[in-house]
């Protein structure tokens, strides 16, 4: 049993026009879809960035992959370092914080690995991470300021979400849609105290939703001691209101909200830096930047023995990155607040049948083995046409067709 070939399939989602501190969404975000088939003909998915980096790091790589026996994930990530020996980061120009090509790629072709080992053992994925140990994953809502519509175009269904009583109505909607418990709204947008009002006004829609922020760095250690003052006794936690350790440290320090970080803690030898500085409380898992699904629980164990929280980080996906997701967070069992993602901006996904639903906030894990799910390749054919009208992501490039005289600043307040 081996690796005969690697298929990789860029593809382009639809975006809305959501707001953040470097900019705004492009009309699409991009993904590489991931078929690894065996020389039996056992095929398996998995599902990774699409940023030029990334799938130049994916293609490298992915001649090394022939002949590679799926169990053996130590010589997967061999392979990848080799073909990699030059590393570097992936993200694109707009991007805050950094990863390594070499653990993107290693997480890439991982989860097709053990979604082949699933499928050959007939056991789910979270099976061979130690085992689930809950079948229903929660989530969270992913609330964004954001304009009505993209440039040229009609507003969208969402319509324009620029105050603090609109965003009230996003979360209403969200809430109502899919039943979400907990509400993380994305910040460093508006200016600060009208996200204060919007955290308040939240609580006061919500009162027995848990609340969190996320401006991606983009205030000063000043303005975020203000605000954490403000919104002691609101929050749920803050996650990464500033840019470094020894200022996220400074912040942590003068409020009891904790802080939560995925900006700052990227990698395994970043932890006892974190630790020693306290300068969060809860870690946010990603397995596409930590290195894989195993990794990824394996940072849940060193947090629970570090007394930190753990979650699980998102950015724009489709349905085999959410079902990846909700394996490793059903085997994590120190999970310990609801799940980001942002799937349910996405509306269309490249697996057969229906997108998945939100039922009272939570996912049901697949029980089908492997990751329990089946390519569509007609939706993949639709996506992948339209990968050459998408862009390399640059909120900050776009950000400055709505207004000319835009300027990036990290940190803006």
């Amino acid at each position: 049993m081996h690796i005969a070939e690697v298929r990789l399939t860029p593809v382009a989602i639809p975006d809305k026009p959501l707001l953040n501190c470097k900019g705004v969404h492009q009309p699409y975000a991009l993904r590489t879809i991931i078929e690894l088939i065996c020389n039996d003909g056992t095929v398996g998915l998995g599902e990774s960035y699409g940023s030029i980096k990334a799938l130049a790091g994916l293609r490298q790589a992915a001649p090394a992959l022939v002949g590679l026996d799926p169990f053996h994930l130590h010589d997967l990530h061999a392979r990848v370092l080799a073909a990699i020996p030059e590393g570097g980061g992936i993200n694109a120009k707009s991007a805050v914080a950094d990863h390594k090509v070499t653990d993107v790629v290693t997480s890439a072709f991982e989860v097709p690995c053990m979604d082949i080992q699933g499928k050959l053992l007939g056991r789910p994925v979270s099976d061979l991470l130690g085992g689930a140990v809950r079948d229903r994953v929660s989530f969270s809502a992913y609330l964004f300021f954001k304009f009505a519509g993209h440039i040229g175009q009609p507003a969208d269904e969402w319509g324009e979400v620029l105050t603090p009583d609109q965003m009230v109505e996003e979360a209403r909607r969200f809430v109502a849609l899919h039943g979400f418990k907990s509400l993380k709204l994305k910040g460093g947008v508006l200016h600060p105290d009208l996200e204060i009002e919007t955290m308040l006004k939240l609580r006061e829609a919500f009162p027995d939703h848990p609340l969190r922020i996320d401006p991606n760095g983009g205030w000063t250690v000043e303005t975020a001691k203000y605000i954490a003052s403000r919104l002691e006794g609101v929050l749920e936690y803050l996650e990464d209101p500033v840019i470094g350790m020894d200022a996220m440290a400074e912040v942590a320090a003068a409020t009891s909200i904790p802080l939560a970080t995925n900006m700052i803690v990227l990698e395994f030898d970043q932890i006892a830096e974190a630790y020693r500085k306290r300068a969060v409380k809860i870690v946010l898992s990603d397995h596409h930047y930590w290195g894989g699904m195993r990794a990824a629980t394996h940072l849940g164990r060193l947090c629970q023995a570090l007394e930190l929280g753990v979650s699980m980080h998102s950015n724009s996906h489709l349905g085999i990155t959410l079902t990846a997701m909700a394996h490793v967070a059903a085997a994590t069992p120190n999970l310990s607040y609801d799940c980001d993602t942002h799937y349910p901006w996405t509306g269309i996904d490249v697996l057969e049948g229906d997108v998945f639903a939100f039922r009272d906030g939570a996912l049901a894990v697949p029980k089908g083995p492997g990751l329990g799910v089946v390519l569509d390749q007609a939706k993949v054919a639709k996506l992948a046409g339209l990968y050459e009208a998408g862009a390399e992501r640059d909120d900050t490039a776009y950000m400055k067709k709505f207004d000319p005289h835009y300027e990036r600043r990290v940190p803006r307040w």
